[in-house]
């Protein structure tokens, strides 16, 4: 039992950089969102808004799929695309989200109590 919860504890630290998973509400889907610290190779670059740096990115889980969004190096608070995808949270409680599929399509998001438990969307496919 001691040598399980050992390595248990071995692999949680082993995560580099990840905070909890924020759970919102994204045109009325639940939405996931976890921020890592990711390896930074670009030390020169001065905004580390948001306690992230270049290098840093978000998954988001929604809707049956996995994004994977870098941190871009816009000034200000840390935002994340992928050139399709677009997440920031200018207001924590409601982060903007959107996609460009040839219009920009904006989605209504907010954030959802913190419930013991809550999913994270594990079984959702990667894009």
């Amino acid at each position: 039992m001691t040598q399980l919860l050992a390595l248990l504890l071995a692999v949680l630290l082993a995560v580099p950089g990840a905070h909890a998973s924020e759970q919102f509400s994204c045109a009325g889907d639940p939405l996931s969102a976890e921020v890592f610290q990711g390896a930074v190779d670009a030390t020169g670059i001065p905004n580390s808004n948001g306690g992230t740096v270049p290098g840093a990115f978000i998954v988001i889980r929604w809707r049956g799929v996995s994004l994977q969004l870098p941190r871009t190096n816009n000034a200000g608070p840390p935002s994340y695309t992928d050139g399709r995808w677009w997440w920031q949270a200018l207001d924590p409680d409601r982060p903007e989200f959107s996609q460009r599929r040839g219009d920009l399509e904006r989605y209504s998001c907010e954030r959802l109590p913190q419930a013991m438990g809550a999913g994270t969307g594990d079984d959702a496919e990667a894009v």
